[in-house]
């Protein structure tokens, strides 16, 4: 998004002024710009807070502590790869070291290309499908080290 146009900054200010009879309408107000843009850089918090008067700090602290928010745009494909307690230990660990490997991105980072998104989570409650990653809300059960180059080409060819 960068420096806003003014088209979205319109369209922020619109989908704030839909929750105005709403108690606490900072989470519905994220989630709505969230899902129109993919990411909630400063410069929209400080739309929100402008039209809200929740301080740009406390936003901010929202944005930051769910980790479905994003500061930051994500990939075409986002891929998360569990590492709680049951995946961790069935090899999540060297799973999402392989897509980080061959993707050459870190967890929470975007290819070059923009294609994809690597994130590292935790429990999803999928924990008898051990490991499993999930790609754009598809589930990949029971996922090794040795099946994330096949999965990467799928999604690079689609």
């Amino acid at each position: 998004m960068g420096k806003l146009n003014e088209a979205a900054e319109l369209k922020i200010r619109e989908i704030c002024h839909r929750y105005t009879d709403e108690k606490t309408p900072l989470m519905i107000i994220l989630e709505d710009i969230q899902n129109e843009y993919g990411y909630i850089p400063l410069e929209v918090q400080e739309v929100v807070s402008e039209e809200t008067g929740i301080p740009v700090s406390e936003i901010y602290g929202v944005v930051t502590f769910y980790s479905f928010f994003s500061l930051t745009p994500k990939g075409k494909y986002v891929i998360g790869c569990c590492l709680g307690t049951a995946c961790y230990v069935k090899g999540g660990q060297q799973v999402i070291d392989k897509f980080s490997e061959i993707l050459k991105i870190a967890p929470g980072e975007t290819s070059e290309d923009g294609l994809f998104t690597l994130d590292a989570l935790r429990c999803i409650g999928a924990c008898g499908i051990a490991p499993e990653v999930t790609i754009n809300g598809t589930v990949y059960p029971k996922m090794t080290a040795s099946q994330v180059p096949e999965v990467i080409a799928k999604y690079k060819s689609a």
